[in-house]
Order: structure tokens, then sequence, then C-alpha cells
């Protein structure tokens, strides 16, 4: 699983090598990711080379070779699919392209739109969720039923559950959810966050799937359930 940066600095070197056929610098690259030093860019090919996604080149310049992309450019999905301790991976739907059509899926909706509700926080907590804002064409396939809505998300703390900052969940409304469902979250009437739930006695638990959140516990009186996570937009 990697990062938002590494992600975002694998494809800015696979991108400038596809143009030119030649990588980048490390003032290019520090100016693309919008880093402050380049120091920041030493530890980020050092985590893809020890990941494989790239290697560098002895006895040359800021030479770098692509190895390797993630599954979801090479497969051309929509994002990736990592799949955490939760066992939740985002909702992908298969194409109909060579398939016959049948009379049902004439007759079947191809798409529903959804509601946009703001912006829900994978990290601290913001204002609680809003008044629709938009609406979010969705694949029917992606719903199952039931009412559902949308939120833009902001902050990283759900990356190990390939949950990105500017990504959009789809959320089914619910009050109610188990132990390792990843929920909207409101506490205490006032701050919405995105979160897995865990139930520890009378105790509640939002747990990050990022190790550098902390997990937080709250009394069963001070979290309300909003929702449960059916689906991932992602834009590229």
């Amino acid at each position: 699983m990697l990062t938002r940066k590494q992600y975002e600095l694998l494809m800015f070197v696979h991108e400038r090598l596809k143009e030119t056929g030649v990588p980048p610098s490390f003032d290019e690259m520090k100016d693309a990711l919008d880093l402050r030093s380049k120091s920041g860019i030493h530890r980020l090919i050092t985590a893809l080379e020890e990941r494989g996604f790239i290697r560098r080149l002895p006895n040359r310049a800021r030479a770098l070779e692509v190895l390797k992309l993630p599954d979801s450019v090479t497969r051309g999905l929509a994002a990736p699919r990592p799949q955490g301790k939760s066992g939740f991976a985002p909702s992908v739907i298969e194409g109909s392209l060579g398939k016959p059509r049948t009379q049902a899926d004439d007759e079947r909706p191809q798409v529903v739109t959804i509601p946009v509700m703001g912006r829900i926080a994978a990290g601290t907590p913001i204002s609680a969720i809003q008044t629709n804002t938009h609406s979010l064409p969705v694949p029917a396939e992606m719903l199952a039923g039931g009412e559902h809505y949308a939120l833009e998300v902001r902050g990283d703390s759900m990356i190990e559950a390939g949950i990105l900052d500017g990504d959009t969940v789809v959320i089914k409304k619910a009050d109610s959810a188990d132990t390792g469902d990843i929920i909207v979250a409101l506490v205490d009437e006032e701050e919405a966050t995105l979160k897995r739930l865990r139930k520890r006695g009378a105790s509640i638990a939002l747990e990050a799937a990022n190790p550098a959140y902390e997990t937080r516990i709250f009394g069963p009186d001070r979290v309300k359930v909003q929702g449960k996570l059916v689906g991932l937009i992602r834009r590229y």
C-alpha cells in the first residue's frame, strides 16, 4: 500500500519518463508534490525503492527507472483496492462492454443520482455533515437498496483502507453498525469523521487506518452512527 505522496511521486516520475525519457529533477519533484525540502523527496524515493516500484541507476545523476506501477493503474481500475484489517475494498463496477444486453438490463436503471452532503474528515473531525451541496451520478450496481449519500474525504487517516484525501465515499444511511465497519460517526452532535468502528464493552472506539493517528474512545452516548461505507469514487 502506497501513501498518497508516494503514489503521486511515482506517477509524476512515470509520466515524465513517458513524455521526455528523462526523470525529473529533485527540485521538480519537490515543486510537483508541494514539499518544502528535497529531504522529503529522498524519503519518498527510498520508500518506493524498498517496495520495488522504482530503481536508482548507479553512477548516473538523478537517474530513476520505474519498475512497476500499482495494480490499479496496470489493470485500468478507478482506484487501488488494498484490503486492510477490516477486509474492506472499495466497490469496483465491472464494465458491460462486449456483453449482450437483456430485457432486464434495459429495465434496470444504469445510474442513480445521490446527494453530496459536504465533506467528511478522515483525520481530525470537522464540523458535522452539511445539507445537500450538489448531486452525484453513481452506478446503480454500487447501491444495494436503502438511502444513500456521498461525502468528500479530507485527510489521510484511512489510507490503509484505500481511502485517500480527495476521494468521494458513498454512504448507506444507518443508525447502527458492527465492529469492523467503516462508518460516518457524529461525535458530540457537532463533529463528523470517517473511521472504523470498534466496540469495547460499553465504550465506542473510532479507529484510523493510519498508524500516525491514535484510536479515540468515547462513551456510547457521545457517538452516533450516521451511515456505513459501501463504495468509493476517485477522480484522476
